[in-house]
């Protein structure tokens, strides 16, 4: 495979450090942005051993950030979008007869009209670039074909994704016609410190695979990607689909 200019949200911890790792490893030139570079230590320290880690500042809440680091990047081929920055949110505040506005509002402005506004923002660059791909890391808990099954799970969370869902379904009917391919993809349960929070606040007692092995399936399904496959469903790590 060619070598590719990917582009990841959320890069200093858990999936997106994984990403960043796994594409830099391959031989990718990867744009690795966070909120806050000068405290991403273990991103930083990556970013020296590869010579084609270049860290960005973004949050993707900031739309004069955004605009800023698009403007930069004009005019220059980015092949993959990965959306993976997200929050759970305050684990005290997601649950009946403990909901509040202001935290709400805050994790879907991360987790559904984040991704939006980033992809929104490079699209030039997307178009420019040979890969034509933008991908947005949701979760099973958004599906709502399979809400009822799973009780007692952050509320706010749970409906960010299923609006993450949604906002990347239109915007890949927008894009279609362009040969780009939107998708959302699920990395199934990993070990990371969001789910280590999700644990300790909503009771799940199970334990999740390592970010390492949920990543290399997502890059796995992200190669073989097609406009087609990505409007069928959630595409998990593995393959497998999720319903909406």
């Amino acid at each position: 495979m060619p070598e590719l200019v990917v582009l990841i949200t959320g890069s200093d911890r858990g999936l997106g450090i994984e990403f960043v790792r796994q594409y830099a490893a391959r031989g990718d030139t990867v744009i690795a942005t966070c909120r806050s570079p000068e405290r991403a230590s273990e991103l930083r320290a990556l970013a020296a051993r590869h010579a084609n880690v270049t860290i960005e500042k973004l949050d993707v809440t900031s739309d004069a950030e955004v605009r800023a680091l698009a403007a930069q990047y004009r005019g220059r081929p980015i092949d993959i979008l990965v959306n993976n920055a997200g929050v759970l949110g305050a684990n005290g505040e997601q649950s009946l007869g403990s909901l509040g506005r202001r935290h709400f509002h805050e994790v879907m402005d991360v987790n559904a009209y984040g991704p939006l506004a980033v992809s929104q923002a490079f699209l030039d660059s997307v178009l420019a670039g040979s890969g034509r791909k933008i991908v947005a890391l949701t979760s099973g808990l958004g599906s709502i074909s399979v809400a009822g099954r799973m009780p007692k799970a952050p509320y706010y969370y749970r409906m960010s994704k299923a609006a993450l869902n949604m906002g990347m379904q239109a915007l890949g009917a927008d894009l279609k016609t362009q040969g780009i391919a939107v998708a959302v993809l699920s990395p199934g349960t990993a070990d990371t410190d969001m789910f280590a929070q999700y644990r300790e606040g909503y009771g799940a007692n199970r334990s999740g695979q390592s970010p390492a092995a949920a990543v290399e399936g997502m890059i796995r399904v992200i190669d073989e990607l097609t406009p087609e496959r990505a409007a069928q469903a959630i595409l998990r790590y593995d393959g497998s689909l999720v319903g909406w």
